[in-house]
């Protein structure tokens, strides 16, 4: 007959507590915590891989400040201080209109300033900021050739590895707009269809949208490519319009050896479908988070090419970005942007508070991305 270990059931026992503490701890796939909620609209949101959470103010509802630290529930400090937050148009030297913001692995806040919406528009820029120092440590000014009249540059990806940055201009004439870190040196490029609006609504609480069209007058909303992400490596550059179904993918090393349009063109293809969306992250294991705007909340295309729910929430009124911060928490501004003129040719309808959410998404994340 066996002899039973005497130790054998506080063993088991408390090996069972570990167990259920630790499946206690870990939140469920879906689940949706809040970070914020801020009289200030939130415009993207990135979160650094040691979990500070920095926002852009959206330009479409403008606040006392453009670009802030999330320090509290109902908190938050401009950033990187008060003189970059002086009023928009001011100087050369202030955040007009902020609108993608990515942390990369260096700790670096990169914002891509397009300057719009303004009675006088401002030239577009892309700077960064270290987050410890906050000093700006990185300033490039666009040209009218890549940056013309009519840009709204707004998402980014960023490789801070090899020093590219990646940016959608949703404008007039949608393109992805590449800067070259260290040669200080950017270029356009446009006219792909996959770069264009499909010819579907943008609906949002039920009702489709409107955006201004020419000579001012309100038309059907039709906006081009708006998110854009990377995969892990570094190697593939993926997008969306916001008003599509569909997610592509181009060879992120054919921008960085300066191949001509017609190579990158050729090399677009198709990843699968996508919603109706304003932003985008993907993560370590090529599983790509994408805002559903109609159905209020989040969806994933896996990395098989299915295209699923992730998140359904009434909150989610407008989810607008998404990058990854520490772990597998996937963070996101919801900011009633459909609410707003632009959209609805009336009178602004958003009631604060606005909010920042992070989902656990149980898969391996990239801080920023």
């Amino acid at each position: 007959m066996n002899t039973l270990n005497p130790n054998w059931l506080a063993t088991v026992l408390a090996a069972s507590v570990f167990v259920t503490a630790t499946h206690a701890e870990q939140p469920e796939v879906g689940e949706v915590e809040l970070v914020a909620e801020l009289h200030i609209t939130p415009g993207n949101v990135t979160a650094s891989k040691d979990g500070r959470v920095f926002a852009s103010v959206h330009g479409m509802r403008r606040g006392p400040v453009q670009l802030v630290e999330v320090t509290g529930k109902d908190s938050y400090v401009p950033f990187p201080n008060d003189a970059w937050n002086a009023k928009p148009g001011s100087g050369q030297d202030v955040l007009n209109t902020p609108h993608g913001v990515v942390i990369d692995s260096r700790d670096r806040l990169w914002v891509i300033d397009h300057g719009n919406w303004l009675d006088k528009p401002q030239p577009p820029k892309l700077v960064a900021f270290d987050i410890h120092s906050r000093e700006l440590v990185y300033r490039h000014d666009f040209n009218r050739w890549v940056a013309p009249d009519g840009q709204i540059l707004q998402d980014l990806a960023v490789d801070g590895e090899r020093g590219f940055v990646y940016a959608a201009d949703c404008g007039l004439d949608p393109a992805i707009v590449v800067v070259d870190i260290q040669r200080g040196t950017s270029r356009r490029f446009r006219g792909h269809a996959s770069l264009a609006a499909e010819d579907v609504e943008l609906v949002v609480e039920g009702k489709p949208l409107l955006f201004p069209g020419e000579g001012g007058r309100m038309a059907p909303a039709r906006v081009g490519i708006n998110p854009i992400t990377l995969s892990a490596d570094g190697e593939t550059l993926y997008f969306g319009s916001m008003n599509g179904t569909s997610w592509y993918s181009v060879p992120a090393g054919l921008f960085r050896e300066g191949a001509a349009d017609e190579r990158i063109a050729a090399a677009i293809a198709r990843v699968g479908a996508k919603p109706v969306s304003d932003g985008a992250a993907t993560d370590a294991e090529g599983n790509h988070f994408i805002t559903n705007l109609p159905d209020n909340g989040i969806d994933v295309l896996t990395n098989k090419g299915e295209l699923k729910p992730l998140v359904r929430d009434e909150r989610f009124l407008w989810a607008d970005n998404a990058h990854f911060g520490p772990d597998s928490w996937l963070y996101v501004a919801i900011n009633q942007l459909h609410r707003n003129p632009i959209f609805t040719g009336a009178e602004d309808t958003g009631k604060p508070p606005y909010l920042i959410v992070r989902i656990w998404t149980g898969t391996d994340g990239q801080p920023g991305r």
